[in-house]
């Protein structure tokens, strides 16, 4: 016979819908949010983790200032245990696009292949094989032209590297750009037809043996180091497991994947403990049937199951819903998110079990065990405690004393919050997290805002040219300088080595003035903050080269906040690094220099190059900040509703024994709602400032290991934001609890009298 407990579901589910209606639709949104974007994950990651082996990704490159001879070749491939590839490239300013940059390679057929999204290999010498997500940002297509090195290019084809699925330019790049910055490829006749003003001579190699794993490849590169610097002067050194341009990507999605989930599993967190303060104020309310039935002979397991059922169904509708709408519509989505970012390889959705595990089975799991949990603490009681109403686990105590002096209207909304102090709990880690989220999502645009500003107003010069050999100018204004690149040590920060630029500056120089006299260094602030380093201190840098290290002693700042940089004299730095007196290799200038030709070049700094990393987060992540800020309004609105409407629910004896004393539906809503209100805006205030402290942790773990530094900061905007929308959207639900007490009867005082 079928059970008669099952006929109450549709009357609960009914008296209920608004509650599981909108739960049930944060289940879609949450499910199908993060199982399309693990399935698009995972389906790039695979191509991805699939390129390395069939597109033959390199296990590093270097370079060298001159071409190597053949003979030197074949020493380095026997000392160093490397099979080596010549993978020249040049780097041009693209005539046709302003501030941009374009680094085209020679045809490729035994390692870094190429992958064709669209068109074809360059086969004629006027053809380009163009980095797709550089041609999309720039409206270019198969057939359009590009004009760079005084020719111009058709497009016959639009293609991935393999190694370059990230677009650094530079491994010490603080941030990769595909805006100003491309790749490609030409035909072999039309690479050795394109002019050698800015050839450079990289060689990218095979290890004989692989290293079982990052470790290994740590020590065979510091090995290889010494034999390349026997054969020739190294320009750079990166072994593939430190090439950002091709880890970058994989270790994002990486981290991303985890993320998500963890995001998942702590909104179905929330979600089961409010269903648990539901069911356990369901009980409440309906302790005298369950005593009666209890006294009929029904077990605790099957009132249990009774109560189990309706919050299952729902996930499970929410799931499957969830599902179909992340494996059809949101994974193009997701997948079109990370397109817009790396330029990876072509790509097939691939449908795993451990998107479906992680999305459904285990909050299935969470879900089910946290209510089992309340619903078997709650059930344990005896039928007669039920009929009696008595349902607290300890004797009554005596009310907390309030002061007689507090006004009575005061010391009644305490009691309310005392007496519903579980829910109220709920309602501030609830704001906590949504408030986390939408601080999360607000305080980027900010912050690359200060960060573009203070970068752009602390510029060395307008332009500072870097040179492969001292040669003059005659150039008005332009500043000759020595500039050198070091590496931190791991073990002296505890933060990933990375490049600091050194600078030598001249004697009374019109651009940097460095405040330590002799034997002493400035450091830009942005080395101060990220490391912590103070005057007085001495920093350890190395070599990466010879291995040699170098001790220097700390005498004042230099207000540079984006560079991990040295200040030093001109003489100091040049004897450091044996250099004859007088030697130089760059200039800054106010003005355009002319009258060094361009073989002579090797590097342009400009606020274009400074400012990459504000322009990229931009472009990367905007859409993302979008979406957290939905979410987090979301489940602020779902929590406080739903557990201010508990609170009601659970008070509504006592709200109509009120309305029977004559108090009307404002001085109610003065008691019970403004009692909701005063913990809202305090956990609103509070969690703003746990908030920002998290945040300015959570960024620093975020931001070490990128080269360079990015200042947290929290805008006064930001906090207006963050509490106005709070506020905002608590008035809303506040016009709807206030409609849930407008309808409560006047006839529910004389029920459940005990």
């Amino acid at each position: 016979m079928k059970n008669p407990l099952n006929r109450r579901l549709p009357r609960e589910l009914k008296a209920d819908l608004p509650k599981y209606l909108i739960i049930f639709l944060f289940f879609v949104m949450t499910i199908s949010a993060v199982s399309g974007f693990l399935i698009s994950d995972n389906s790039l990651r695979k191509a991805n983790d699939e390129a390395f082996t069939e597109l033959k990704v390199e296990d590093g490159n270097y370079e060298f200032t001159e071409r190597s001879s053949p003979e030197d070749m074949e020493a380095i491939e026997q000392e160093g245990g490397i099979r080596i590839y010549e993978n020249f490239y040049k780097e041009e300013p693209v005539q046709s696009l302003e501030n941009s940059t374009f680094r085209v390679f020679g045809q490729r057929t035994e390692i870094d292949l190429v992958d064709v999204w669209e068109g074809s290999l360059p086969a004629a010498d006027n053809e380009l094989g163009i980095d797709r997500l550089f041609a999309k940002n720039h409206g270019l297509k198969v057939g359009s032209t590009i004009k760079f090195a005084d020719k111009e290019f058709t497009i016959s084809g639009i293609v991935a590297l393999s190694d370059y699925s990230c677009l650094f330019q530079n491994p010490s790049d603080m941030m990769f750009d595909n805006d100003k910055f491309g790749v490609g490829v030409l035909s072999a006749s039309g690479f050795e037809a394109l002019r050698d003003d800015h050839i450079h001579y990289s060689y990218s190699y095979f290890c004989s043996t692989r290293p079982a794993d990052d470790t290994a490849a740590k020590d065979a590169a510091e090995k290889l180091i010494g034999t390349l610097s026997a054969h020739g002067n190294v320009e750079r050194f990166i072994p593939a497991f430190s090439n950002q341009a091709i880890q970058f990507a994989p270790n994002d999605m990486k981290g991303d994947s985890m993320g998500i989930v963890i995001f998942l599993y702590v909104i179905i967190i929330i979600l089961a403990f409010v269903f648990s303060i539901t069911i356990s104020n369901t009980i409440t309310k309906e302790a005298g049937t369950i005593g009666t039935l209890r006294a009929s002979g029904y077990t605790r397991g099957e009132i249990l199951r009774h109560y189990m059922i309706l919050p299952m169904l729902t996930l499970t509708a929410g799931a499957v819903v969830g599902n179909l709408l992340g494996y059809t519509l949101l994974n193009d989505i997701f997948a079109a998110a990370y397109l817009n970012s790396y330029s990876l390889t072509t790509y097939e959705v691939v449908f795993t079990p451990d998107a479906f595990i992680k999305t459904t089975l285990i909050p299935f799991v969470l879900m089910f065990l946290i209510n089992l949990i309340m619903l078997v603490s709650k059930l344990r009681l005896s039928p007669l405690r039920f009929l009696r109403r008595d349902l607290k686990r300890k004797s009554r105590k005596k009310a907390f004393k309030l002061n007689t002096k507090i006004p009575i209207m005061i010391r009644f909304r305490l009691r309310v919050i005392f007496q519903n102090l579980p829910n109220y709990i709920m309602i501030f880690f609830g704001v906590l997290f949504a408030e986390f989220m939408i601080m999360f999502s607000l305080i980027f645009q900010p912050m690359l805002d200060t960060f573009q500003e203070n970068t752009t107003d602390n510029l060395l010069a307008a332009c500072q040219y870097v040179l492969k050999a001292p040669v003059p100018t005659q150039t008005e204004g332009a500043e000759a300088y020595t500039t050198s690149s070091l590496q931190t040590i791991k073990a002296e920060t505890g933060i990933k080595e990375e490049d600091v630029t050194i600078y030598g500056i001249g004697k009374d120089s019109k651009y940097v003035k460095v405040s330590s006299g002799k034997g002493k260094v400035d450091i830009s602030t942005a080395y101060h903050k990220k490391y912590g380093v103070d005057t007085g201190d001495t920093i350890k840098l190395k070599d990466q080269y010879s291995g040699k290290t170098y001790e220097l002693t700390v005498g004042g700042y230099y207000e540079y906040p984006a560079i991990i940089a040295v200040f030093m004299d001109q003489e100091d730095l040049n004897a450091l690094i044996g250099c004859d007196e007088g030697y130089f290799n760059a200039y800054f200038s106010n003005n355009t220099i002319e009258d060094i030709e361009e073989k002579y070049i090797a590097t342009r700094i400009t606020e274009t190059e400074l400012t990459k990393v504000s322009r990229q987060l931009v472009r990367s992540m905007g859409s993302m900040m979008i979406i957290f800020t939905v979410f987090g309004t979301i489940i602020f609105v779902l929590v406080i509703y739903l557990l201010a409407k508990i609170i009601i629910e659970k008070n509504t004896q006592s709200i109509s024994m009120t309305k029977i004393l004559g108090y009307n539906d404002g001085e109610i809503n003065s008691l019970y709602i403004h009692s909701t209100t005063i913990v809202t805006v305090l956990s609103l205030i509070i969690c703003l400032i746990i908030g920002d402290r998290t945040l300015a942790i959570v960024m620093f773990e975020v931001f070490k290991g990128y080269s360079g530094w990015f200042e947290y900061s929290l805008a006064p905007s930001v906090i207006f934001k963050v509490l106005g929308l709070g506020i905002v959207t608590y008035l809303a639900v506040v016009l709807l609890l206030s409609r849930k007490v407008k309808h409560i009867p006047l006839d529910e005082a004389l029920k459940n009298v005990e």
